[in-house]
């Protein structure tokens, strides 16, 4: 994984083993200011999973006092403007329904169904995942290009299926990670339009309590070259070593490794990661990870806490006093397009010490 990757593909490097369109908010704001205000009005899916050419219940709940006109707005992910709106009443809603294309689009993709109340999006969207067959991550050889078993000197490709099945969409309101550790909060925004199932998996263990009480066990400020690099996190056993107890397949991720973006950690094997996760430190420091390790959200808030986790006092890599994640808990996200920016690194000035 990052530590577990050391013994893969960043031996080299280590010398050794959105919704996108974003309102802009101050980098240092507390979680709280960004979790979405409560409403009545919200848009609810009935049910996690929906088979393919079958209905898509979601739940449409309106205060008796709703004036304007209510609608559901269906944007393709990165889109600012939405690809079709609807009007709807209150009361349970066949998406399928009012949105034929989910079914008939020749190239299913990831969309989100935002409520629209009187012209205001209102409550967190609606993720509609399409369940489709995965490309296979492999190791092949640099030069012959074969498959191999062995990490150094490989390369990753990714295997298209002989042939993909649409098999349904899983549906679920997006929601915010914010992460309490010690050194303050950060609040990260998943991006399962890049990475799907890695951001699923993320938000699962958070939500199961995975990541209570565990701690930063690997810390890189720098590499030789003075670029920053990652902190890391996600073992309960604190030695870089533990998981959850299984593994999931690397996704061929399009988002960049920047500061502040969430990435799954693995060994040399592609397709071990679980639940060890690193927090990047630069785009310098963590470009060459683009590809090769599937990045899978961007902190929203939080920017000082990162760079004090990677300030603590080391020896070697690891920290002496880890910092903590006190507590991982879901939050629901703002409406589709209304999310702030993803944090940038603090200028050297401006960096706490």
């Amino acid at each position: 994984m990052l530590h577990r990757y050391s013994a893969g593909l960043l031996m080299v490097a280590l010398a050794g083993p959105l919704s996108v369109a974003m309102a802009q908010g101050p980098a240092s704001s507390p979680p709280i200011a960004l979790e979405a205000r409560v409403a009545a009005a919200r848009l609810t899916p009935e049910r996690l999973y929906n088979g393919f050419n079958r209905d898509v219940p979601v739940v449409v709940s309106l205060p008796e006092e709703t004036k304007g006109e209510v609608a559901i707005a269906l944007f393709a992910a990165g889109a600012s403007e939405p690809k079709e709106t609807k009007p709807v009443t209150a009361g349970r809603v066949n998406l399928a329904a009012v949105f034929p294309s989910l079914w008939t689009d020749a190239a299913p993709a990831l969309r989100y169904a935002q409520l629209v109340v009187g012209g205001e999006r209102i409550g967190p969207p609606i993720v509609l995942q399409p369940l489709t067959t995965p490309k296979t991550a492999i190791l092949v050889d640099r030069s012959t290009r074969q498959p191999t078993a062995q990490p150094r000197g490989a390369v990753i490709d990714f295997v298209s299926p002989p042939s993909s099945t649409y098999s349904g969409l899983r549906a679920y309101n997006d929601q915010l990670v914010v992460l309490d550790t010690t050194q303050g909060d950060i609040a990260i925004a998943l991006r399962p339009d890049v990475a799907p199932n890695t951001a699923w998996n993320f938000r699962q263990l958070v939500a199961g309590g995975y990541y209570t009480g565990i701690i930063f066990h690997r810390i890189v400020p720098k590499l030789p070259n003075g670029n920053p690099f990652v902190v890391q996190a996600g073992d309960p056993t604190g030695t870089g070593s533990g998981g959850p107890g299984y593994m999931i397949d690397l996704e061929l991720s399009a988002l960049p490794h920047d500061f502040g973006v969430i990435s799954m950690a693995r060994t040399g094997d592609p397709n071990s990661g679980g639940a060890q996760f690193f927090l990047c430190l630069s785009r310098d420091g963590t470009s060459f990870l683009d590809r090769d390790y599937c990045a899978f959200g961007q902190a929203v808030t939080g920017a000082d806490a990162i760079i004090k986790i990677s300030q603590v006092e080391l020896q070697g890599e690891r920290p002496i006093d880890p910092p903590t994640i006190r507590s991982a808990r879901l939050v629901d996200a703002p409406p589709y397009g209304t999310s702030r920016d993803p944090v940038q690194r603090p200028s050297p000035e401006a960096a706490p010490r």
